[in-house]
């Protein structure tokens, strides 16, 4: 009974990740080629691409979209290569991860409106340099925020790809037979001669980068597509073209909707085009290093790695720290005039105004994030356990090795979230359920992904023990594996929250607008004037994952900690 539990959560786990992505694309190519009867088209045409095509400023849109995703993703890419090259081995590489690993539960939106906050011509640093240095006595002309070119865009995109990017190369590197592999190739090198940051550039770099290359990937495809952070920071005219289709998508005329459709398709083309414009740069750096790894030179790009790194964390540090300090004022503050460094005094009003509004959002927060993280969990160890069940061969080739993980992610959410809707729609769904399921699908992986570096590295001694013992198979689940598992479940359920919490356009499209949540509101209230509001629930945002990460490390301690249990 239990095996087939087992065998049947694997299939589900397939088909709960598949078939809505697949209904997503159906739901938005049928539109795009003007086939949708609700509005009374019921032949196929190019009317909708055509319309699409003569859209004043179509290719600039796109031409954005594959700029901002491929330049943030180079430059997450490049700093953690720089801060892996200069601190491999060491005792900073934990404290940087300790610091980069919050930020990774920072909403999208959330980091976009708090860098927003900084970067506005009245922010927290402009005050400080004013006007002392910069001799401003009112917030200077100077346009750093929804600049054509989109670079607070790319800031606020390489902010939130980098601790990404490099927590994926943590967790390859704690794979033991790969860490003492490259461990005894660095020392080789450094026997040699090569300095720390050479010997990793030369010999670790070129062994993990073909292990993170779908994970980069799929950054790549989030960042051209991405619709929060280019919604609170980006151009307005023309934005970008993730944009546009939510812009389309909500527009009054409904026959706008054919056209979004249209967008939503050419979305695809256009993730594509980047991915395949990041392969040729892939080569093209390749072939540059293949020629300069033999050239003999010890200390190759040390220097300048070293350098990146500390400047990177640097900026990090300070961008995180001026954020910080930003919103809480703000969200305190009560006469604020430029260029005072401080407000002219403090009120609770901002915070009672807004957790009054935000009761219902908070609770419809709530209500999707536990029963999807709960479900995603529960999910994932049945698919984990019966890898360890059945030979590991047989299932990573039905998981393509964890490939299909990434399909949400590779796929941009614009388009299939935006055919979901159509479809839900259709077939008469309702809100809730199109929510849970599009949360769901983006909860999944990342829940699968952290709980597999933990289920992988179980001891199976006491598997063979329990055995031996004449355990079942579901007893030695239940009464083996689950406690000592407890830590890293509660962490992946923590993960699970922390990631449907941030979801903007999973809630917004497939609930229509009628289910609010603190992430909608949020980014809504960031276009309106209130700054004391937006800062309010910008810090909401960033303490709800975070209470949920601290009730993950403190549960494990006070239920299944045998030494604390003895006082």
């Amino acid at each position: 009974m239990f095996g087939a539990v087992l065998t049947a959560s694997r299939w589900l786990f397939i088909a709960l990740l598949v078939i809505p992505i697949l209904a997503g694309l159906a739901g938005v190519f049928l539109p795009a080629l003007s086939y949708f009867p609700a509005i009374g088209e019921h032949r196929f045409s190019l009317k909708a691409i055509t319309a699409l095509m003569n859209v004043d400023g179509i290719f600039r849109m796109a031409g954005l979209s594959i700029f901002t995703g491929l330049v943030a993703t180079l430059l997450a890419t490049a700093g953690t290569l720089s801060v892996l090259a200069a601190f491999y081995h060491t005792a900073m590489l934990r404290w940087v991860q300790s610091v980069l690993s919050p930020i990774l539960v920072i909403p999208h939106a959330a980091a976009a409106i708090a860098l927003g906050f900084i970067l506005s011509p009245g922010g927290w640093p402009a005050r400080l340099i004013s006007p002392a240095l910069s001799g401003w006595d009112a917030p200077p002309t100077l346009r750093l925020i929804h600049d054509e070119t989109g670079l607070a865009v790319i800031a606020a995109l390489t902010i939130k790809a980098m601790p990404f990017i490099l927590l994926m190369v943590l967790s390859i590197l704690a794979q033991p037979h790969l860490a003492e592999r490259l461990q005894k190739q660095m020392y080789v090198a450094r026997t040699m001669g090569y300095l720390p940051a050479t010997a990793f550039l030369k010999v670790a770099w070129p062994v993990i980068y073909p292990l993170i290359r779908l994970p980069v990937i799929a950054v790549l495809a989030f960042a051209t597509a991405n619709v929060e952070i280019p919604l609170i920071l980006g151009p307005g005219s023309p934005p970008t073209l993730a944009v546009a289709v939510l812009q389309w998508f909500n527009n009054v005329d409904i026959s706008m909707r054919l056209q979004a459709s249209a967008a939503a398709c050419l979305q695809i083309g256009i993730t594509g085009m980047a991915i395949v414009i990041w392969m040729i740069i892939e080569r093209a750096v390749a072939a540059t290093f293949n020629r300069l790894k033999y050239a003999g030179s010890r200390n190759f790009a040390a220097f300048s790695l070293t350098g990146t790194a500390y400047f990177t964390l640097g900026l990090l540090s300070i961008l995180t720290l001026c954020m910080l300090i930003s919103l809480i004022m703000s969200s305190f503050a009560t006469f604020w005039p430029f260029p005072d460094v401080f407000p002219e005094g403090a009120t609770f009003i901002h915070w009672r105004t807004s957790l009054v509004a935000m009761s219902e959002p908070l609770l419809n927060t709530l209500l999707i994030a536990i029963p999807v993280s709960l479900l995603s969990v529960i999910l994932s160890l049945l698919v984990l356990e019966h890898e360890q069940m059945v030979s590991s061969a047989r299932v990573n080739s039905a998981l393509k090795k964890d490939a299909i993980l990434f399909l949400p992610l590779l796929i941009p959410g614009v388009t299939f979230l935006f055919g979901m809707t159509w479809f839900t729609q259709y077939i008469g769904a309702g809100v809730w359920v199109p929510v849970l399921i599009s949360h769901f699908v983006y909860v999944l992986p990342y829940v699968f992904l952290s709980l597999a570096v933990a289920y992988r590295r179980f001891d199976m001694r006491y598997t063979y023990v329990s055995y031996g013992l004449g355990a079942s198979p579901l007893k030695i689940f239940w009464k083996v594996k689950l406690p000592q598992l407890f830590a890293p479940v509660m962490v992946a359920f923590a993960l699970g929250v922390a990631i449907s919490f941030s979801q903007y356009l999973a809630t917004l499209l497939p609930g229509a607008g009628t289910i609010a949540t603190v992430t909608t509101e949020s980014v809504a209230i960031s276009a309106g004037a209130s700054r004391r509001l937006s800062a309010v629930y910008t810090l909401v945002q960033m303490l709800m994952p975070l209470i949920g990460f601290v009730l993950a490390w403190w549960l494990p301690l006070r239920f299944f900690n045998p030494a604390a249990q003895s006082h």
